[in-house]
This record gives C-alpha cells, sequence and structure tokens, in this order.
C-alpha cells in the first residue's frame, strides 16, 4: 500500500501541509524523521492514535518544532488514525524542512 515518494511538503493556501505518521505510547513525544515514503514520523506518549489527546500532542509538539502558534497548526486528514496530513499557516515548505531539519527515519 505504501507508495514510494519523497517527503514531500507541499505549498498550501498560506503555508505548507505535510504528511505526518504517529507512533503512540511513546516513552517521549519526538520527531523522528522521514520514511522512505515521505511521511514525517512522530512519536507520542498518548494512545491510542486517533484519541483527542495524542491530536492535542501532536499539534503541541509540532508547535514547539516548528516555532510557531499551536493556532497556527491544523490536522486536515485523518484526525482518527496514524496517518494525517497537517498544514502549518504562514510557513513557507522550506521553512518547514529547515525548523524540522531531520533526516530519514531509521526503522
Amino acid at each position: 500500500m505504501s507508495q514510494n515518494r519523497k517527503f514531500e511538503i507541499t505549498d498550501a493556501r498560506g503555508g505548507a501541509a505535510f504528511a505526518v505518521r504517529v507512533i503512540t505510547r511513546a516513552a517521549a513525544g519526538e520527531v523522528v524523521g522521514i520514511q522512505e515514503d515521505g511521511t514525517l514520523k512522530v512519536r507520542l506518549v498518548a494512545s491510542p492514535a486517533g484519541d483527542p489527546a495524542a491530536n492535542e500532542e501532536l499539534l503541541n509538539l509540532l508547535a514547539d518544532k516548528l516555532q510557531v502558534p499551536k493556532s497556527k497548526i491544523e490536522i486536515v486528514a485523518g484526525a482518527g488514525g496514524r496517518e494525517k496530513m497537517v498544514s502549518v499557516e504562514g510557513l513557507t515548505t522550506d521553512d518547514v524542512e529547515n525548523r524540522i531539519g531531520v533526516a530519514s527515519a531509521e526503522e
């Protein structure tokens, strides 16, 4: 099912959007890296992945990592599962890539 695609942050109206894969029940919340299919891998302490607490933790983690107010980040698709599409208002694709600053994830 996985497509071969590179990590691709796309320009969206007023910001950028990217795919996120959430891994829950981790020891600590962290941005792990970019998977082979181009999805940003993130570990969260909360569980399960579709739980509102996990989505809140994801938004807080990304806001901190991207240095933007949480109100500028939105889960635009996949809020109930592990695979999500996230948009960030006010950042360019270059901004997101630079602020995330992670290499390909190690499995």
